[in-house]
């Protein structure tokens, strides 16, 4: 093995008499020896990129060299001497000029060295440099990069250069074609020429008549072409013709202004900062770069590519083929999935680079180029997430005017079709980091983390602001305790809800968010939810009077430690009822997962995953349904186009119902639905489950395993009873004081090991007065009460109120009997019959109330604008309750849904627009001055928040507000933004009423200060009210006025505007809104321009007529949040006087005369 290196020593000695005779540089220099104190000096001499030193200037024979490429040369300060007092000695050491040599390569000590006076210092400095060839490195590099181009571009001439030589060929058959066709012809005329001089032998008369003829023909003809012409200019397909021109015209225009952004993008921005990357002092490093810019080099290549074969084919006019461009297009547009999939990362890494202050000024730098047009760097990376979109836009309008026997109307709907599929994928893969994304947001919101959000699995749900009371003591309040606390400030939790947990953090007084050290994080599998206290229960009646039964429970149930209850309090009865609806749901979802795997898993050796497999519906495209790769919150594969039919089969299947789904369908059934339908199905699958229900369905829900039945017997449970689902949402749990005790009727969690099936041998209390809780069942809360009995939920209207025990001869209670005798000695037919009767009723009784509770608390205008459906659905209910086998807690369910149902509107104690109005028509006026900034802050927000709420979200499908009947359609909408507008003129009529500078500066400070209380408020929408009327022409013109404003006032408008600037479709905005809590007032602009580019870009329905669920999934998730924002109230008083002056229209001035006196106060300067 060689240990050493061989080299030329003759060469080496020659270069070394080189370097003494011609060297760049020759002299003395001290260096630095092994040991750290020790300098020697030495005789140097630099020979191009070789360093020589010898023992003395007369030695023939260097002592040493160095290979100086790629090395850096920098300057140190004189070490520390140890034992050299203040005097000369030390002032000799201080002159003396250092400087280092840092070698490339690893392994290689940097070479230290030193001269007596500094410019000698600075020369040898700057030839050790000129010897590193650094400069010619960074230019090898750069040509490296236009070498690659090159390349490129050599390639695309290649291609070009192939398509132009098969011109050239078909140009050439043509010619030959030509050729032939004129000597045809002139063989024609040879034969011609005869009979032509017959015809000069002719009368002068016949010719003069022939040529009159001549005329009248050729001038009939040319009539008739014209009219041809004009007829056709007049004709539908002329006209579509047009349009279809036009959109090809706008295509390349709007793919010229793409190019020029992406080469701003490329030229101004990332080139710069790679070259910075590559600096001594990198301001950012290459990795950096990357993952700002992602592969939009790469983007622009491509485009140009396409800019210039359009610029060709326009060259071509009118023989215009486009589709052959997207066929050579659409392979190479899957770039952009990674562009797509990785944008909200770079734009978080930009952000964490702008805390570096050299990069930011950097950055401004290069965004105060004229060729940016103010547009920030943020601006440029959002271009690319919206070309895919704007070419299916292109396409879909382009054919709209295209015939369909034209000869690339095929191609176009390929290309169509094509784009359509990869907007597809990116949606799903947006959609999947999205989620992730809102939960990395909570997660970061909170001070001591939480893991349990970094579960890819964990789908957010709903967050908002609920009121913990104290601690209960023995199962009774005390209400001592609560007369002395002020919960609104105390007990104020911020609650968020995923699909799994559940948790509680407060919010300390910088807006950071803490868990709660005990019930921070609740695990829905643990939780049982008691809805409304029993009415038996003393306790329970005073905490109804005191929180006006707007109080709900949860009672949690670890494993490993005791249980324990946390009551919570919502602010009025219909956010009660939503989080209700959503934590049953992620509960029963949980649950139904849970039962499913240990059905599939202990009974049938199947699990679940294979049993999905097992049921191709659920994964497999077929011609009335089509899925997406993304799974739902029940590792079923999503929906992506279906029929109404498969829709409801799957709202109505009862393995497994995702909330995300129930949301979904329960938005948007109107636009391919309605609700007759939809309760019709539910009302089907109650009254005949057997038949409503898919075949496969049941088959797969009652799939056993003969071989594994034997190990269930010895639990004495009967394999069959796994398969009964969870309780019905509402999971209401009463308390009452009778001796006879019931087990709780809920699922136990398949995470315990313990955990065996439900036992439903005590499905009624009356069973036996010795009934025992379960080994099986989760252990009652150690209250000192008696235990939970769900028998004493509401009667029916055919039982008394006194009701307790149920005959001996009761069917259910046969059933429940003959189960468990069955269970020592095996099923026969007929007991497996009552089995499979039993369990599929309970459980479409189960899922019928679940859709029912879900759409009357989350949707219940569609119940208060429909009578007849409002009376139907009670019609259900009333026959729910008389059914003679129904369970207590459904029957408590049952009675929960019909009461919130049945209940008047008068309940609802939220402020309504006409209520502020007519209190404003009693109150005193007040004026501008007298009202301070806080008042007009807490009023604009209560009134642009009482106008949101009033929103109904079915206003927010199909575009109603862009039709012209949009009053009809979407009042509230139209109502919405006619009260922006008037806050915005009244705003600015404000400001333009006084006549002296002094007093309008004031009033521009005063406005600027309401907006920023307003910020502080989260009303979003009245901060852009008030700076939209500061940025009008009307007063943004008066430069005197503002002159008169301070610097701070000035500094904050900047801010509110950067909060609510349009830019990247209100980038900052939306992030402000995902990292606040409700209540908030947000910009509804934003949203619906959201949902509008929504409706334009992908249709409510293929072409094959099955639902774009899909699309539908996306209104949802947009409508979701606006409810979010709505469900949550102020807790503002109503000022009427106030009120009163933010309404009263007299005081706005129309926008023309607000110029005209604009111009009065600051008259123009002449030219």
């Amino acid at each position: 093995m060689q240990k050493s290196v061989r080299y030329n020593e003759g060469h080496a000695l020659y270069l070394a008499f080189l370097a003494r005779k011609e060297g760049t540089k020759r002299g003395f220099l001290s260096k630095k020896a092994a040991e750290a104190s020790r300098w020697h000096e030495k005789w140097f001499a630099l020979y191009q990129n070789v360093l020589f030193y010898f023992e003395g200037e007369q030695s023939g024979r260097p002592a040493g060299m160095y290979l100086l490429e790629g090395c850096s040369c920098e300057r140190t300060p004189a070490p520390p001497k140890a034992g050299v007092g203040p005097g000369g000695s030390r002032d000799a050491l201080d002159k003396q000029y250092y400087f280092t040599v840092l070698f490339g390569h690893e392994g290689q000590k940097p070479l230290e060295l030193r001269c007596e006076e500094e410019q000698d210092g600075k020369e040898w400095m700057e030839a050790i440099h000129q010897a590193s060839y650094a400069d010619i490195l960074i230019e090898r590099e750069v040509l490296m990069q236009k070498y690659i181009h090159l390349v490129q571009i050599v390639e695309t001439e290649k291609i070009a250069a192939n398509q132009l030589r098969h011109q050239l060929e078909d140009q050439d058959t043509e010619i030959e074609r030509l050729k032939s066709e004129i000597i045809a012809l002139n063989k024609t005329k040879e034969r011609m020429r005869p009979y032509q001089s017959n015809q000069e032998d002719e009368d002068p008369d016949i010719k003069k008549i022939k040529k009159v003829q001549s005329f009248m023909r050729g001038w009939l003809c040319r009539r008739k072409w014209k009219t041809i012409v004009q007829d056709y200019i007049c004709s539908p397909h002329a006209e579509s013709m047009r349009k279809r021109n036009q959109i090809v015209f706008t295509m390349v225009e709007a793919e010229s202004e793409y190019v020029h952004q992406l080469y701003i993008l490329v030229n101004g921005f990332l080139r710069p900062l790679r070259m910075a990357a590559s600096s001594k002092k990198p301001p950012i490093s290459h990795d950096d770069v990357s993952s700002i810019f992602l592969n939009s080099e790469t983007i622009m290549f491509l485009h140009e590519i396409f800019h210039q074969g359009l610029k060709a084919r326009i060259a071509n006019w009118p023989t215009l083929i486009l589709a052959d461009l997207f066929d050579i297009l659409l392979p190479m547009l899957n770039i952009y999935q990674e562009f797509v999939r990785n944008h909200q990362y770079s734009l978080q890494v930009l952000a964490n680079c702008k805390q570096n202050r050299d990069f930011d000024k950097l950055l401004k730098q290069y965004e105060a180029n004229p060729a940016c047009e103010g547009r920030m760097l943020e601006t440029f990376l959002t271009y690319p997430m919206f070309q895919i979109p704007r070419y299916i836009i292109t396409l879909h309008e382009l054919l709209a005017h295209t015939p369909h026997e034209h000869v690339e109307r095929k191609s176009l709907e390929f290309a169509k079709s094509k784009l359509e599929e990869l907007s597809r994928i990116m949606h799903d893969e947006v959609s999947d980091t999205e989620n992730i994304r809102k939960n990395l947001a909570i997660e970061r919101m909170i001070v001591e983390g939480c893991d349990i959000l970094l579960d890819t699995s964990q789908t957010f749900i709903r967050q908002g602001s609920l009121i913990q009371v104290p601690s209960v003591e023995r199962g009774k309040l005390s209400k001592v305790r609560l007369g002395s606390l002020s919960l609104k400030k105390e007990g104020e939790r911020q609650c968020f809800l995923f699909t799994k947990h559940f948790l509680i953090c407060t919010r300390s007084s910088g807006g950071k968010l803490h868990l709660l050290k005990t019930g921070g994080v609740l695990s829905l599998i643990e939780c049982t939810l008691i809805e409304e206290p029993d009415a038996s229960d003393d306790d329970s009646k005073g905490s109804g009077q005191v929180f006006g039964h707007l109080d709900f429970k949860i009672v949690v149930e670890p494993p490993d430690s005791a249980p324990f209850t946390v009551v919570l309090l919502a602010p009025s009865r219909q956010e009660k009822a939503a989080w209700m609806s959503d934590i049953s749901q992620c509960v029963d979802n949980i649950r139904c997962n849970g039962l499913m795997t240990i059905v599939f898993e202990e009974n049938s050796k199947v699990t679940v995953p294979h049993m999905i497999k097992s049921d191709a519906r659920l994964h497999k495209d077929d011609t009335d349904i089509c899925f997406s790769k993304t799974l739902n919150s029940c590792k079923v594969p999503q929906i992506r186009y279906a029929s109404v039919e498969r829709l409801l089969e799957r709202l109505t299947d009862l393995r497994f119902l995702s909330i995300d789904f129930l949301n979904t369908f329960l938005h948007t059934y109107r636009i391919f639905t309605t609700a007759a339908v939809v309760l019709a199905k539910l009302s089907d699958i109650y009254k005949r489950p057997f038949t409503s229900i898919p075949v496969r369905s049941l088959e797969l829900f009652f799939a056993t395993s003969q071989n594994n039945r034997g190990e269930h017997l010895v639990d004495g449970k009967s394999p069959r009873l796994c398969r009964k689902f969870s309780s019905p949402p509402p999971l209401a749990v009463s308390r009452t004081s009778s001796p006879v005790r019931a087990r709780k009727l809920s699922l136990t969690s398949p995470l315990n090991s313990r955990i065996g099936a439900l036992d439903l041998t005590t499905c009624s209390a009356s069973s036996s007065p010795t009934t025992t809780y379960s080994p099986a069942a989760s252990p009652p809360p150690h209250t000192g009460k008696v235990p939970l009995d769900l028998s004493r939920g509401l009667p029916s209207p055919e039982q008394s109120p006194g009701s307790v025990e149920e005959p001996i001869d009761n069917p259910r209670m046969d059933l429940c009997n003959k189960l468990k005798r069955s269970i020592q000695r095996g099923f026969n037919n007929t007991e497996r019959t009552c089995d499979k009767e039993f369990i599929i009723r309970r459980t479409a009784t189960n899922r019928v109330l679940n859709v029912l509770r879900h759409w009357v608390s989350k949707h219940a205008q569609d119940f208060e604008l429909n009578n007849e459906l409002k009376m139907n659905v009670l019609n259900l209910l009333e026959e729910v309750l008389r059914d003679p086998d129904l369970l207590p807690q459904e029957r408590k369910a049952t009675a929960n849904i019909l009461r919130a149902l049945s209940q008047d509107d008068q309940d609802d104690i939220h402020l309504k627009l006409e209520d502020i109005i007519q209190l404003t028509d009693c109150a005193k006026a007040e004026c501008f001055e007298t009202l301070s900034a806080m008042e007009l802050a807490e009023q604009i927000t209560l009134l642009d928040h009482v106008i949101f709420r009033s929103i109904p979200y079915e206003e927010f499908l199909g575009q109603g507000w862009m039709k012209l009947d949009k009053n009809e359609r979407t009042p509230y909408i139209m109502k919405t933004s006619q009260h922006f507008n008037d806050m915005s003129n009244l705003v600015a009529s404000q400001i333009m009423n006084y006549a002296d500078v002094s007093s309008r500066a004031n009033a521009i400070e005063k406005w600027v200060a309401v907006a920023d209380i307003c910020r502080c408020l989260h009303n979003y929408n009245g901060v852009l009210e008030i700076t939209s009327a500061l940025n009008r022409s009307a007063i943004y013109r008066l430069k005197k006025t503002w002159a008169k404003v301070s610097k701070q006032t000035k500094a904050l408008m900047d801010k509110l505007q950067k909060t609510v600037s349009s830019e990247g479709r209100f980038k900052n905005l939306r992030e402000t809104l995902k990292n606040c809590n409700p209540p908030a007032v947000p910009y509804l602009g934003m949203y619906l321009t959201d949902l509008a580019f929504i409706e334009e870009g992908t249709p409510n329905f293929t072409e094959e007529g099955l639902v774009n669920f899909s699309k539908m999934r996306m209104i949802s998730h947009i409508i979701r949040e606006i409810r979010q924002f709505q469900q949550t109230c102020y807790r503002i008083d109503h000022q009427p006087k106030v009120t009163q002056y933010l309404l009263d229209k007299a005081l706005i001035i129309d926008e023309d005369t607000l110029y005209e006196l604009s111009l009065k106060i600051e008259p123009r300067l002449p030219a």
